[in-house]
């Protein structure tokens, strides 16, 4: 079995999209100080459940963006993109209620808009 790198360049964008966010998931998952620190987060002392909150979530973006790697079909971009998108609404309602306009939350919102929008542009062929 060999991997499989899509030839059309539509699906090369979903597949990075994909692979960028399970990279994210990695990084989330193996390093939650260092995320929390860039977030601007801190745990409390002696409570482990922040980290294993980080490291679950990094472990659901790096199972999610691997299973659309690994199956590279257009329904499963689409719920991947749709999820990305759920995400980046939530960044949006962040910003609208709770005063999230830092320079760095904004950053972040670009970001996952960007992810968001390359699979869902992909599945209805807008690439």
């Amino acid at each position: 079995m060999e991997f499989y790198f899509p030839t059309e360049f539509g699906e090369q964008l979903a597949f990075v999209s994909a692979a960028v966010t399970a990279l994210i998931g990695l990084f989330v998952m193996f390093a939650p100080g260092l995320t929390f620190r860039f977030c601007g987060l801190q745990p409390r002392d002696g409570m482990a459940e922040g980290f294993a909150a980080a490291r679950s979530y990094g472990g659901m973006l790096f199972g999610f963006a691997g299973g659309a790697l690994l199956l590279a079909q257009p329904m499963v971009y689409l719920a991947f993109g749709a999820a990305l998108a759920m995400s980046v609404f939530g960044r949006i309602l962040s910003v609208m209620s709770d005063g999230g306009t830092s320079l760095r939350g904004i950053l972040l919102l670009i970001v996952s808009a960007v992810l968001a929008s390359l699979p869902i542009a992909y599945v209805f062929g807008l690439t």
